[in-house]
């Protein structure tokens, strides 16, 4: 999966109740496994009615995704892919042609700027009602990549094994499959789940960011 572009993806990509749930899931888990640094953060009422999933893994790969009651748009900034070497700096062409209006105003968000510059090189949406994920007509010669599979490969597959996988590769250690299933099944936090993943971690702390972001907390 992580040779494929965001041809590939679109059809891959989940509904978007179930890609909310694993960008919590994410989120959770990665709060458990690195408080000080997360890869994945999710932020419930960014806007007004509109939730935030994002990952930065701190060496120039990030993603965004936008939940919004117009829909959902994707997006992500694979810094060593062929995509991000325009200079100066600017999207494929392609990339945001025929985003719909509910969306098109996200690129322009300070918040989601780098630099005063929209950082893409994978862009994906789903409109409210829609059927289908959707992309822009990018074209891709034989070889060139924009790093879709790279940044959403993980939460592409959404299993057991391929997050906890993807969280030992970046965190150097063994990661409780049993306690991964249980939060990407949407099961409430309990104190087992916190234990499974690092004994040493603050309960508190735990229960207070699964609230956070809308995850259910059960004997904490």
């Amino acid at each position: 999966m992580l040779a494929m572009n965001v041809h590939d993806l679109v059809p891959r990509l989940a509904e978007p109740d179930v890609l909310r749930a694993r960008c919590r899931a994410l989120a959770l888990l990665d709060f458990m496994l690195a408080e000080i640094s997360p890869r994945y953060d999710y932020q419930s009422n960014w806007r007004p009615g509109v939730d935030l999933a994002t990952m930065d893994d701190g060496s120039g790969d990030l993603y965004g995704i936008v939940f919004d009651p117009a829909g959902v748009l994707l997006y992500g900034f694979a810094y060593e892919s062929d995509a991000a070497r325009e200079r100066p700096r600017a999207h494929w062409p392609g990339l945001l042609d025929e985003l719909p209006a509910g969306l098109a105003h996200y690129p322009a968000d300070p918040e989601l700027q780098s630099d005063g510059f929209f950082e893409a090189t994978v862009c994906a949406w789903r409109e409210a009602g829609a059927s289908a994920w959707q992309c822009g007509p990018v074209v891709f010669a034989d070889g060139e990549s924009d790093g879709a599979g790279w940044l959403f490969g993980v939460l592409a597959d959404g299993s057991t094994e391929a997050v906890s996988r993807n969280a030992e590769g970046f965190h150097e250690r063994p990661v409780n499959r049993d306690a991964v299933a249980a939060i990407l099944a949407g099961s409430p936090l309990t104190r087992w789940t916190v234990a499974a993943l690092e004994p040493a971690l603050d309960l508190a702390a735990s229960a207070a960011y699964a609230r956070e972001i809308g995850h259910s907390v059960a004997d904490i």
